[in-house]
């Protein structure tokens, strides 16, 4: 990895995005801080944007890679619009380097309460970012069931 680049969910991770989005009194200033964070996203390699990384049901393209090192599950996240590179980083704060049973325990939805964000999300791009996560979370029980 490039010393530059900041480790999701090691680095960053999601106690320091609620803190960071706390300073910023506006929803304008906020989106600006996420889609900050999802240009720091490791660039994807073009050859792993396959149909079959590709999430369904987001409005915009989102590719998902996964795999495993010896401390969890580790993502290469790409999509074609800023505001979805920056979602999946605040993603990836939550389940990068994490072990499946960890991913699955998380609990996700209380995230983006703390965040506040949902309810600034359109329609469709929370429904794409909830696609996102059941995307990432059926990695995890794959990985569990393999396990077993």
């Amino acid at each position: 990895m490039n010393p530059a680049q900041p480790s999701f969910g090691k680095d960053i991770s999601t106690g320091d995005v609620v803190d960071n989005l706390g300073f910023f009194d506006s929803w304008e200033d906020r989106y600006r801080y996420i889609i900050d964070l999802g240009k720091q996203l490791p660039p994807m390699d073009e050859a792993l944007k396959t149909d079959d990384r590709l999430v369904r049901g987001c409005q915009s393209q989102v590719w998902i890679e996964v795999d495993k090192d010896e401390h969890g599950m580790v993502f290469k996240v790409d999509s074609d619009a800023h505001i979805v590179r920056g979602l999946l980083a605040l993603v990836l704060c939550a389940y990068n380097g994490k072990t499946p049973q960890e991913i699955l325990d998380f609990d996700i939805e209380n995230y983006f309460s703390e965040l506040d964000l949902l309810q600034h999300l359109s329609p469709i791009r929370g429904n794409g970012l909830r696609a996102m996560v059941g995307h990432i979370r059926r990695f995890a029980e794959q990985e569990l069931a393999r396990q077993a």
